[in-house]
């Protein structure tokens, strides 16, 4: 017999996944711990005049299906109307099946508009109307939406000097949802990159002096935790494509690396890990002093297209999976903050799959009783953001750790329609845990799995970060 598509046990293969699901995990609120979502937008709960611009401006996801469906950039990221954006979208989505756009492309009409019918061509226009009507309508603004999906937290991802003046209008706000923001300081890591000079410029700018040292700007960045700390910062993130093996005897030559770019001199690779792995360290340093908890993106190598990259920007859908190597890096960047005693929380996301059991495994060394997972390998990112990437992800950890103590699912994503991803994290856990129950691999324990669940989907992480 064949299953209705995307119907409510979608994803749920057998009875005891469909309990697991609907009775533990389908009402429990969301705590989205990392994502790109505009905090300007939220604090000033905006309204949306089209379903384009809620769902298709700045979703790099999109994009890519529609390049690779031969979509020209004009309808993608160009000066095209709403209407013809959205079009060319519809258009594009029949030829998604079997990538994870198609179940969430649907998942969104249904879980907030309502709208079940399939999106193609033939529906298009009529789709586009009904949900620019329903976007008018009282309770679809941004924090209309967020309170269809129970979302109780967001943290943002900010740049250190960000004037982060909405999450204080937030916060003055004291409504339902709390907002925080993340403190992301690549920009001050990777020494070599083009906009490095840029962003020093603006740091210097916001403390009155010139940062002519290495020291200068740990304390500069140290200046702007404070600030980050002082509005509910609990987060810090890192996208970078690898750690390095740091070499203490080169430490003595930050300034004059930092000299050296200043002058805008070439900066050889051997200074740029240098510079990096000890610009992150002392950020570490401070983190465990602040309590804070520290994610470490890695893999990513990005903006390879530079013709797209010189006509659209970046983070417009050209970065992809590197194949750089993890594991000597991240173990002994780990293993001299544990030595020393100021290890703090922290979550380690790898993007490249053939990773998975590195990065496993690479947590259960740094674990130290102190707390429950302290150390997380993080929910399938980016391009493993996906029903197969999780179920592996969830595998792995099973195999290797504990699942149990998993801070389960976030969003990392720019768009207000994107939270029924928790969902579909929450009906591929469950059914994992079906199965097994099922073929007699784990007991029948109903109460217990569902606490698991419970945990999983949102206890853990509201344990873990004291939100």
């Amino acid at each position: 017999m064949i299953k209705p598509f995307l119907n409510e046990n979608f994803l749920l293969q057998n009875a005891t996944a469909e309990k697991l699901y609907h009775d533990f995990a389908k009402e429990l609120p969301i705590i989205d711990y990392h994502n790109h979502l505009p905090p300007d937008e939220i604090a000033q709960d905006k309204s949306f005049a089209t379903i384009t611009e809620v769902w298709l401006k700045g979703d790099h996801y999109k994009w890519r299906a529609m390049r690779a469906n031969g979509i020209q950039e004009r309808y993608i990221t160009g000066e095209t109307t709403d209407q013809e954006k959205f079009l060319q979208w519809a258009a594009t989505v029949p030829y998604t099946m079997r990538n994870p756009l198609y179940h969430w492309t649907h998942l969104e009409l249904q879980r907030y508009f309502g709208i079940s019918r399939l999106l193609n061509a033939d529906t298009a226009q009529e789709i586009f109307e009904q949900t620019n009507e329903t976007l008018q309508s009282k309770g679809f603004s941004v924090k209309g939406l967020l309170r269809k999906m129970k979302v109780e937290v967001v943290c943002t991802t900010d740049h250190p000097t960000d004037s982060l003046e909405f999450h204080q209008q937030e916060m003055a706000a004291a409504g339902g949802l709390k907002m925080l923001p993340t403190f992301r300081p690549d920009k001050f890591i990777v020494v070599d990159a083009p906009d490095f000079l840029t962003y020093l410029e603006k740091l210097e700018g916001i403390v009155g002096y010139d940062i002519s040292t290495f020291d200068k700007l740990v304390v500069a960045l140290e200046n702007r935790i404070d600030f980050f700390h002082a509005l509910g910062c609990q987060l810090a993130d890192h996208g970078l494509s690898q750690l390095f093996v740091d070499d203490a005897t080169q430490w003595n030559n930050l300034d004059a690396i930092l000299k050296k770019r200043k002058d805008q001199k070439k900066i050889e690779p051997r200074e740029a890990a240098v510079f990096q792995m000890t610009m992150l360290y002392e950020l570490s340093k401070i983190y465990y002093d602040k309590n804070w908890t520290m994610q470490l993106h890695l893999g990513a190598i990005r903006n390879n297209n530079s013709r797209l990259l010189r006509l659209a920007g970046a983070d417009v859908g050209a970065d992809s999976i590197g194949d750089y190597e993890q594991a000597a890096g991240l173990s002994a960047f780990l293993n001299r903050l544990d030595a020393e005693g100021q290890l703090t929380k922290t979550i380690i996301y790898n993007l490249n799959p053939r990773d998975n059991e590195v990065f496993a495994t690479m947590i259960g060394n740094f674990n130290d009783g102190s707390s429950e997972g302290k150390i997380q390998w993080g929910s399938a990112w980016w391009f493993l953001d996906q029903k197969d990437g999780m179920e592996k992800q969830i595998n792995t950890l099973s195999n290797m750790g504990l699942l149990s103590r998993f801070i389960g699912m976030l969003t990392d994503s720019r768009s207000f329609l994107s939270f029924p991803r928790h969902e579909y994290f929450r009906r591929i856990l469950c059914n994992l845990l079906g199965k097994d129950v099922e073929n007699g691999e784990l007991p029948n324990d109903i109460n217990w799995l569902g606490k698991l669940v419970e945990d999983i989907c949102y206890h853990n992480a509201k344990q873990y970060f004291k939100f």
